[in-house]
């Protein structure tokens, strides 16, 4: 069964620090380049890092560059999001993404380019 699941997720402070894991199962999680997503309540989803599958080169979204860092285990077949400084606005459900298809810079492609989702993980940001 082909799938990614998301963990790590929670309640946490503002300036407070957490580590999202995504790992995959059922297929080879570096021939795809690996997306974050993030869904705040009454909002569109939103790309907010990226990994390729090439080069491994990394991208972020503005609003989070130098507070989030994206990096993959090959080994352990997972993507993790390590998420620095949070803020309220970083508030949503965080979803993981598998792309085959190459683009670059990988970082605001369309969904519908996704071939695998992960069902999310809450991320509250509140004091």
């Amino acid at each position: 069964q082909l799938q990614l699941v998301e963990s790590g997720g929670g309640l946490v402070q503002p300036g407070g620090s957490l580590r999202l894991s995504c790992e995959a199962s059922g297929f080879t999680l570096g021939s795809y380049t690996i997306h974050w997503f993030r869904q705040a309540p009454g909002k569109e989803r939103e790309g907010v890092s990226c990994i390729s599958s090439s080069d491994g080169s990394t991208y972020y979204a503005g609003s989070v560059k130098g507070r989030f860092t994206i990096s993959r285990d090959n080994a352990k077949n997972t993507v993790y999001l390590q998420m620095n400084s949070l803020k309220p606005e970083d508030t949503g459900v965080y979803y993981c993404a598998a792309v085959l298809r190459s683009f670059r810079p990988c970082i605001n492609i369309a969904t519908i380019y996704v071939d695998y989702w992960g069902k999310g993980t809450l991320v509250t940001v509140s004091s």
